[in-house]
């Protein structure tokens, strides 16, 4: 569809892989939400809309619709990672909750209503399976806000950290066992401060 490289997902909680989804995944910065179409690979790819609804928002979209949803996915973006930048590595208090008025403005927007439907799995007729009415391309944005949302009420920030690897901008929610997460990823930039220490080491002994 097009030359985008996978988005990544590293950061073991959605609302920080969409904070990580502008990064350098090897020597140049790369944003997923670069235009409309950007954001509807990322959305596709985060599983945060249906295949087709995001099929039907491409067929409808205004020319330049699409875009501008993108312009404010990106802002959305950059306001939530500098209150994650400020908030991580303590638990969040109450005062914080005046800071989140823009994420619960958009937030009031949501059309989310459930339905009962057969079962997809398990015992039982039915089962209640949770929708989203998606009437115009700013609807995509929601997804996301949930997402945020999540991050904010579920996850303890005092372990929301960024990773050390000296050009990496990637966050992450630590859920290792005693909390020693270092890197965004071990294959990554946890191989490059492997392979920096052994040089390190190899240098000093000629020394």
């Amino acid at each position: 569809m097009d030359a985008h490289p996978p988005a990544i997902f590293v950061g073991d909680a959605l609302g920080l892989d969409f904070l990580n989804s502008i990064a350098t995944p090897i020597d140049t910065p790369f944003d997923w939400i670069q235009d409309g179409e950007g954001y509807l690979n990322w959305l596709e790819q985060a599983r945060l809309a249906p295949d087709e609804v995001l099929q039907d928002m491409r067929a409808r979209a205004l020319p330049g619709e699409l875009d501008r949803v993108a312009d404010q996915a990106r802002s959305l973006r950059e306001w939530f990672r500098d209150f994650t930048r400020r908030h991580k590595g303590r638990p969040l208090t109450v005062e914080a909750l005046a800071e989140l008025a823009p994420l619960n403005a958009l937030l009031e927007r949501d059309e989310r209503f459930s339905r009962i439907v057969p079962p997809s799995t398990g015992p039982g007729p039915f089962e209640l399976q949770a929708e989203r009415r998606w009437r115009t391309p700013d609807s995509l944005l929601l997804p996301v806000g949930a997402a945020l949302a999540e991050l904010v009420c579920s996850e303890d920030f005092s372990q929301v950290k960024a990773c050390e690897g000296p050009a990496c901008t990637l966050l992450f929610a630590d859920h290792t066992r005693g909390h020693a997460r270092r890197w965004c990823s071990m294959a990554i930039c946890g191989n490059r401060a492997k392979q920096a220490a052994h040089r390190h080491r190899l240098k000093a002994h000629a020394h």
